[in-house]
C-alpha cells in the first residue's frame, strides 16, 4: 500500500490529536505532544490545521508533524512504526524535498523521536545534530506538596492576565487575551489547564499550561513563565509543582517538559520542582 502525504484540514485535526494523545506512554522517547497543538492552536483552527503534516498507509495515520515555525517540523511516529524502513524513507523523501510542501529550501530543522530510524537515514544524508535539550519528568502515582502560592484555574475571565505574564516571561511574545480564547476553543484544550501563580502581595508572577494525553498517560507543561519583575524568588518551581499536581488530577501518570540544556536555570527550576532529567535529546539540523 502507497504511504500518503497530506494536511489534515480542520475537520481532520480531532483524529490527529487523538493518535497523538493515543502514542503517549511512559518509557517511550519525546516527540510531539497533543498539547504542542493545542498551544499552536492560540494562532486559530485554521492556521493550525495549515501547520499539520499527516503521513497514512491504507488508512492509518503513521507520523503527523506540525510545522512550528517556518524551518521546523516537530514529529511523532506510531509507537510500532518507528523502525519501518518504508515510512522513514517516505518521511526523508517528504522533508528533503521543498516542492512537496513539508520544509523549504535552505537551513530547517527536524524534532523526531530518537529510536526512530528517520534520525539514522537523515544522518547518512549529512544532516546534523543540533544544541541539546533536556527532557525532564516528574512521576505523579503519588501526591504532590503544596506550592506554596496562590494558584487560580484561568477561565475567560482572566485570559488576559493570563496572557499578560506570558508576554512577560517571552521577550517577542504577541500571546493575548484573544488567543487565549482561541486556544481554549480547540479539542486538545478539554484535557487542559491554564493556570495563574499569585504572590502574597496579590500580584499575577508565573504561568503555565498544562496538557492531559489522557488518564495513565503522561502530560505536559508548555508553556511555562514567570514575569519579569518577578525573578529568582522561587516562583517557577512553584507554578511547576502546581502543574504537577493540575495534572494529576487529569489523571496523567507523569508529567513532562523540555528545555535547552544551555538554559541551566530552567533545568535547575524544574528539578527543584521535583522533576528529573532524562537522556538529552537533538534536532536534526540540515544547514544549506
Amino acid at each position: 500500500m502507497a504511504m500518503v502525504l497530506g494536511m489534515p484540514g480542520v475537520d481532520g485535526l480531532r483524529e490527529a490529536v487523538g493518535v497523538l494523545r493515543e502514542w503517549q506512554c511512559e518509557g517511550a522517547p519525546t516527540q510531539l505532544n497533543p498539547g504542542d497543538l493545542g498551544w499552536y492552536w492560540r494562532s486559530g483552527a485554521e492556521a493550525t490545521a495549515a501547520a499539520v503534516r499527516t503521513w497514512r498507509r491504507g488508512g492509518r495515520l503513521l507520523a503527523v508533524g506540525l510545522l512550528d515555525g517556518p524551518g521546523l517540523l516537530r514529529l511523532a511516529i506510531a509507537p510500532d512504526a518507528r523502525q519501518d524502513e518504508r515510512l522513514a524513507r517516505q518521511l526523508v523523501a517528504d522533508v528533503t524535498e521543498p516542492e512537496r510542501g513539508v520544509l523549504p529550501a535552505g537551513r530547517v530543522n527536524i524534532e523526531a523521536p530518537m529510536d526512530a530510524l528517520i534520525q539514522d537515514l537523515l544522518a547518512a544524508e549529512g544532516w546534523d545534530t543540533d544544541e541539546p535539550w533536556t527532557p525532564l519528568r516528574r512521576d505523579l502515582t503519588g501526591p504532590v506538596e503544596d506550592p506554596g502560592l496562590r494558584i487560580e484555574v484561568v477561565g475567560p475571565e482572566q485570559a488576559h492576565a493570563f496572557a499578560a505574564v506570558h508576554r512577560s516571561a517571552f521577550d517577542g511574545s504577541r500571546f493575548t487575551g484573544e488567543r487565549w480564547h482561541a486556544m481554549a476553543a480547540g479539542s486538545p484544550y478539554a484535557d487542559a489547564r491554564c493556570l495563574l501563580a499569585y504572590d502574597a502581595r496579590g500580584d499575577a508572577v508565573a504561568s503555565v499550561a498544562v496538557w492531559s494525553a489522557g488518564p495513565g498517560r503522561p502530560g505536559l507543561l508548555e508553556p511555562v513563565g514567570v514575569h519579569r519583575d518577578h525573578r529568582r524568588r522561587g516562583h517557577g518551581t512553584a507554578v511547576s509543582v502546581a502543574a504537577a499536581a493540575a495534572l494529576r488530577e487529569l489523571g496523567s501518570s507523569s508529567a513532562l517538559v523540555c528545555t535547552p540544556s544551555a538554559n541551566r536555570a530552567a533545568v535547575a527550576t524544574y528539578r527543584a520542582a521535583g522533576f528529573r532529567p532524562r537522556p538529552e535529546v537533538r534536532d536534526l539540523s540540515r544547514a544549506t
